[in-house]
């Protein structure tokens, strides 16, 4: 493995591929190549520190280490067997595999897997007279198969745990917002800390949170106890304590004001706990409040929200969505609105235009992210044609 040249590959969400890029620039990345939920780019092994500690919408890193065809599970065996796989892991260290296989050839993943860790293990019986164990749940080495048609590429996984568990959960709701997605979304509102930041519907926190850790400039993962790469034999903690340093040095002060509001007291309880573990009570106001029978009180302000699922609290989807609506005209003039939602034809409910919809997906659901703009002095608004539907 070359340090000072390492091939990386980040895995995002649909959608969220531009964003990632320019992060990924900003914080050094050369060589940056967008492709589909994913971008690839060169850099050096302070760099890899730096994207797994600071970067908000990646999901894992990942480092190639060979290539090759196969045409048949022999073949696949063959060429796993024959790699060097001490100089990326010892013996005594445990190891995981995820797999991502599209291929007509292997059809079974988990198959895949299985003939991929015999192949290490006879490796290192065959040179230690030992194995390596195998830990599905907390391994100290994680390794990534990807097969595409005949095309085998096996990488080292830089992250371990995806990358949105950021460390400062530690309660959730029925149906909690995944962080890089959150993260995601703040970036395509245009969030950036200056003015003031609304969830109305707020649930345990998450777009809270990630909102002010973009307005601090806090690096993503700053409450996250540890990362893949620091098993590696190549670990320079050294570097990777200046690099959290460096990155914490930056953080900044914010002089807006974030609030979040519920009307269900108990995600208020989650959202509560989720931000102390954060340390951001100071920064961030819980109301218990009703959106519904609210006004804006905050200027300017930015409103980004994930309206609750059925499971959380029974709603009427058409009277819900003509609520949001209604309130988004009546008291929320002059204001930059975006909100997401399964229900495609959610727009048509609201009864306003969306000057923006952008396709997402919360996990496997298909979503729109939509923005509404409210101008003082016009029920209806003026609204922008800009479509991104796709």
């Amino acid at each position: 493995m070359d340090i000072d040249n390492l091939q990386i590959q980040i895995k995002t969400f649909f959608a969220l591929e531009e964003i990632l890029a320019e992060e990924v620039k900003k914080l050094g990345g050369r060589n940056v190549e967008v492709k589909n939920r994913a971008i690839n780019c060169d850099g050096d092994l302070g760099f890899l520190y730096k994207i797994n500690y600071s970067c908000r919408t990646a999901l894992k890193i990942l480092v190639p280490l060979v290539t090759f065809k196969a045409w048949d599970e022999n073949k696949f065996y063959d060429k796993i067997f024959a790699f060097p796989w001490e100089d990326y892991m010892d013996v005594d260290q445990s190891f995981a595999i995820d797999t991502t296989i599209n291929s007509e050839r292997f059809t079974h993943s988990q198959f895949m897997m299985l003939k991929m860790k015999d192949a290490i293990a006879d490796y290192f019986m065959m040179k230690y007279r030992r194995r390596p164990s195998v830990d599905s749940k907390n391994p100290q080495i994680k390794f990534h198969l990807h097969i595409d048609r005949e095309l085998v590429t096996i990488s080292l996984d830089s992250s371990g745990d995806a990358l949105f568990k950021r460390g400062y959960r530690k309660e959730q709701t029925v149906a909690p917002i995944n962080e890089v997605l959150a993260s995601g979304m703040l970036h395509l509102a245009g969030w950036d800390g200056k003015g003031n930041f609304l969830d109305p519907m707020c649930g345990s926190g998450t777009l809270l949170i990630e909102a002010a850790m973009i307005a601090m400039d806090l690096p993503a993962q700053t409450f996250r106890k540890g990362f893949a790469f620091q098993n590696w034999k190549n670990y320079d903690a050294e570097l990777f304590s200046t690099i959290k340093e460096v990155r914490l040095n930056r953080v900044r002060e914010f002089t807006g004001k974030i609030v979040g509001y519920d009307i269900d007291s108990d995600a208020l309880d989650a959202a509560r706990t989720n931000i102390e573990s954060a340390e951001m009570e100071d920064i961030i106001t819980l109301r218990n409040k009703n959106f519904f029978e609210s006004e804006k009180d905050l200027f300017p302000l930015l409103i980004v929200f994930n309206p609750p699922y059925d499971e959380r609290i029974s709603i009427n989807d058409d009277d819900f969505y003509k609520k949001i609506g209604d309130t988004f005209k009546q008291h929320y003039p002059n204001t930059l609105a975006w909100l997401i939602s399964a229900h495609l034809d959610a727009p048509k409910k609201i009864g306003l235009r969306p000057s923006r919809r952008i396709k997402l997906f919360n996990g496997k659901l298909e979503t729109r992210f939509l923005q509404y703009e409210m101008y003082d002095g016009s029920k209806k608004g003026k609204y922008i044609n800009k479509e991104e539907e796709s």
